[in-house]
């Protein structure tokens, strides 16, 4: 085969790569395409393509409780059949779906239909609603519409200023940090971390602020700025009389946030505070600056006061003039490789394609107009993903799970319970590429294709739409995604399922005609012919939508709606058993839960095990050095772990990667309580206690 232009596999940067197949079967050579470039991870990524772990038959589990191979057929039959059993017993809702942001649009649009036409359940959610489910409800309520950037990521190199809430893309995205270098010139990059991470320490020599508040407290920080801002009539009035629906409203919410106040709480001086604001104000366009953008990561939305914190974002947007200026604006840095693209076609609790609710009459109407099924017959929105974990196995809850392009057992928080739950299942299936902790506990494993081996598209951080391309067969007797549910929705009498991801990108098109996220313009051909289509594109020849809000916010009123937010504590607060704050995040070399890089040997090799990041100071208590065992205790377990003594951590705060499965997982400590606006669980900040263990080796205990 010749050389194939498609997309790198890992985050929602998707950087474009040409793939060289090469001798051996199934494996490629990746360079980079055109000018772009590729991090660690995007470099190492074809081998994943033959990991001797690699999944090619179906497997299921016998009567000794082994995982063995089985056929397609037999596979699908026994699935069917459960599932048709299970359904007759205890009604339709008792099937859930559990997708992923990582799945094609044309496998995350196929898996909410079949979810809702061949199993007629509610339940079904995906694991988008971990990453970037807060930062979607804060601008659907404020602007009207969710896009992650609505704006191209280039616009970022000509800003004066960027402030990034919660975002560390030195190591999650590192081609990003070249747009972030005309800030840096000019001393305007700022950013809000509780560590000193990679991204933090491109402010030092005078190209920016670092920001390091105490966790869980991002929403007061920027509270304060806002407060400065206005306070100090450094805002654009005319922008905020003539675009925001309650200017009054956001000097209210904000008035009682003076930055001596907010040093109390987030441990960022009052001068620093202002000094910061002061940076944004000079760079802002109301002030002949060259453009500012306010952005937001996990670091802030992973909160169960998430959606609040990125209102908070906005509102600061809003009091300096910024969404819909050229050159400037708030948006969100999307994870997932399909992050955006996976959360506007359906397999979403409370979406049906296009971004539409599924609680909508019109948007009922029109998708099952579509899918060829009364309106009616639709289930109506369903439960999000750890609610939906927690009802698996109860009395009223689903009694089967079926799995796409999620690892639950590492990704989810409170993980003994992510167990507990899985384990009182009557079926689970998982259609994965490796042997993931989660399709280890399976009972049925569907080998599935990845990235260099199908067809579809993709959509990025910016909501670009992109064609990934097949570059080698799938090895084995591995089918795509969409063969899945083709092959169970025959099974369970239902038709209209195709294999085809051409053929299912076409059903797409229609289906989100006329929604949020209209994708009914763009075709395969106008992809392939070079076109940057930037959703939405509402009709045949439409250039797409670079920039949104230039002209009006998607709203009643067609303005900025300014929502008032406060500051509260994390859930799980300090207290006298718990000192410290245990927060979590990536690495530069790993992936999300760590099952397609932990099996890269370079990656691997680089970081092979999980560890904790702690203070001097806390070493020295503890007395104990680098490399040493420290136990970590919250209210949902306990886990020891080696130490790495470092100053880039807070005196209060010790810092766990996530990608690492097993006894190292350290969501088994996270906690599950929820935003109630978007229903993300708090990943990112709880109470630990922090003790010297008695042996080095890794573990996890109740």
């Amino acid at each position: 085969m010749s050389s194939v232009l498609t997309h790198c596999p890992y985050c929602a940067l998707q950087c474009a790569t040409t793939l060289h197949p090469v001798a051996r079967p199934g494996a490629v050579e990746v360079r980079p395409a055109g000018q772009g470039g590729l991090c660690r991870k995007g470099w190492t990524a074809p081998d994943v393509l033959t990991v001797p772990d690699r999944l090619t038959k179906p497997l299921i589990r016998d009567a000794a409780g082994e995982l063995v191979e089985t056929s397609w057929d037999a596979a699908l039959d026994f699935v069917a059949e459960r599932i048709r059993a299970l359904q007759s017993a205890h009604g339709r809702d008792a099937v859930a779906v559990f997708g992923g942001g990582g799945l094609t649009n044309e496998k995350a649009y196929a898996l909410g239909k079949f979810a809702r036409v061949a199993l007629k359940t509610a339940n079904v959610d995906y694991n988008g609603r971990f990453c970037m489910s807060s930062a979607a409800a804060a601008t659907n309520r404020a602007f009207g519409i969710d896009r992650g950037l609505p704006f191209p990521l280039a616009d970022l190199g000509g800003a004066g200023a960027v402030l990034l809430v919660g975002s560390n893309i030195a190591e999650t995205m590192p081609p990003a940090v070249a747009h972030l270098q005309g800030a840096r010139d000019t001393g305007g990059l700022l950013v809000v971390d509780p560590r000193r991470s990679a991204t933090a320490g491109l402010t030092e020599d005078n190209a920016g602020i670092h920001l390091q508040a105490t966790p869980g407290t991002d929403l007061a920080l920027v509270l304060a700025l806002t407060h400065v801002v206005l306070q100090e009539g450094l805002a654009d009035t005319t922008y905020l009389r003539d675009r925001t629906d309650d200017p009054d409203l956001l000097t209210r919410s904000t008035a009682s946030w003076w930055p001596e106040r907010a040093e109390r709480v987030t441990g960022v001086p009052a001068a620093t505070i202002r000094r910061a604001a002061r940076v944004l104000a000079a760079a802002a366009p109301v002030h002949g600056g060259a453009g500012v953008f306010v952005l937001t990561g996990r670091g802030a939305e992973q909160h169960s006061k998430g959606t609040d914190t990125v209102t908070a974002c906005i509102n600061l947007a809003l009091a300096l003039g910024l969404p819909g200026r050229l050159g400037s604006g708030y948006g969100c840095i999307t994870g997932q490789g399909n992050g955006q693209g996976g959360r506007e076609h359906g397999q979403k609790a409370d979406q049906l394609p296009g971004y539409r609710s599924i609680e909508d009459p019109a948007a009922r109407s029109h998708v099952a107009q579509v899918w060829g099924v009364e309106p009616e017959d639709l289930p109506r929105a369903g439960k999000s993903a750890v609610e939906l974990i927690n009802s698996l196995g109860t009395t009223d809850g689903p009694k089967a799970l079926l799995v796409h392009g999620s690892n639950l057992l590492v990704s989810a928080p409170h993980l003994s319970s992510v167990r507990e739950r899985i384990a009182s299942l009557d079926l689970l299936v998982v259609a994965d590429v490796v042997p993931s902790e989660t399709a280890l506990l399976a009972d049925v494993v569907f080998p599935v294709t990845q990235w260099a081996e199908e067809d579809g598209t993709m959509t990025s951080l910016e909501g670009r739409v992109l064609r990934r391309r097949t570059a080698v067969p799938p090895p084995g007797e591995v089918r795509s995604d969409l063969a899945v549910f083709a092959g169970l929705a025959e099974r369970l009498g239902s038709k209209g399922f195709s294999t085809d991801p051409a053929e299912v990108f076409e059903e797409l098109r229609l289906a989100s005609a006329g929604g949020r996220a209209d994708y009914s313009g763009i075709t395969w051909e106008r992809l392939d012919a070079g076109e940057a289509l930037f959703w939405p594109v509402p009709h045949d020849g439409h250039p797409g939508t670079p920039r949104l809000f230039a002209d009006g916010f998607p709203t009643p009123d067609g303005r900025a709606h300014v929502v008032p937010v406060d500051h509260r504590p994390v859930a799980d607060d300090l207290n006298v058993e718990a000192p410290m704050y245990l927060v979590t995040g990536r690495l530069l070399q790993h992936y999300q839960s760590g099952a397609q890089t932990r099996r890269v040997p370079e990656l691997a090799e680089a970081e092979p095990e999980v560890f904790a990041e702690i203070h001097p100071r806390v070493a020295a208590q503890l007395g104990i050095g680098d490399g040493r065992p420290v136990r970590l205790r919250t209210a949902r377990g306990s886990m020891v772990l080696p130490a790495r003594v470092t100053t880039d951590v807070r005196p209060d705060t010790v810092f766990v990667p996530f990608h690492f499965g097993g006894v190292e997982a350290v969501n088994e400590l996270t906690n599950d309580a929820l935003d109630p606006v978007s229903k993300m669980p708090e990943f990112k900040a709880c109470a630990v206690e922090v003790t010297a263990a008695a042996h080095p080796a890794a573990g996890v205990s109740a």
